[in-house]
């Protein structure tokens, strides 16, 4: 081969590697709203939430971007999943261990908190009421700045019980939870 075809080989071999590299940067963006999980753990059991994190970026939350009265996933993207190896008590009522999506129906003063058996929904949007598991009722709290720019659930534990907090912009819900000991 001569040096000048060699050359454009060469050439063209370095300009599809150099693409490739840029095409495989582009598909691995970070999302607008990453993915977090939190955990906690008594003794041999743990709780896990999986959720990803909307920014409020200036915008009116709740209310607007999360209307009242109408089912949220609870976060971005995907639907928010919880994890429990054991059964657990949400205030009162038995959540039996297994993984479940969590959707939530604001209110200003109120919410919701669902867990549901059916698993990797995208958002809300083929949620069904059906396959509900549990319901319960959370006061909302209202505090007077914006603290929570990006929407944050973390747990609170005290031994074995603990608040799941979700929060975002000026509100914040926290669900108590209990493990069961046997």
């Amino acid at each position: 081969m001569e040096k000048p075809a060699l050359l454009v080989v060469l050439i063209s071999v370095i300009s599809i590697l150099a693409s490739a590299d840029l095409y495989a940067q582009e598909s691995v963006k970070p999302r607008p709203s990453p993915t977090a999980i939190v955990t906690m753990k008594y003794e041999d059991s743990y709780v896990k939430v999986t959720y990803c994190q909307p920014h409020k970026r200036g915008r009116e939350v709740f209310g607007e971007l999360v209307p009242y009265g109408k089912v949220w996933r609870t976060g971005a993207n995907e639907a928010t999943e919880i994890t429990a190896t054991d059964d657990v008590l949400i205030q009162e009522d038995t959540l039996k261990a297994g993984t479940y999506s969590i959707f939530t129906i604001p209110a200003k003063d109120e919410w919701t908190v669902i867990f549901n058996s059916e698993l990797g929904q995208w958002g809300a949007y083929n949620y069904r009421k059906k396959s509900d598991i549990l319901r319960v009722k959370v006061p909302a709290q209202q505090v007077k700045d914006v603290i929570w720019e990006p929407f944050t659930i973390s747990f609170a534990q005290r031994n074995d019980e603990a608040n799941l907090q979700m929060m975002w912009d000026q509100t914040m819900v926290s669900i108590p939870i209990r493990f069961i000991e046997d």
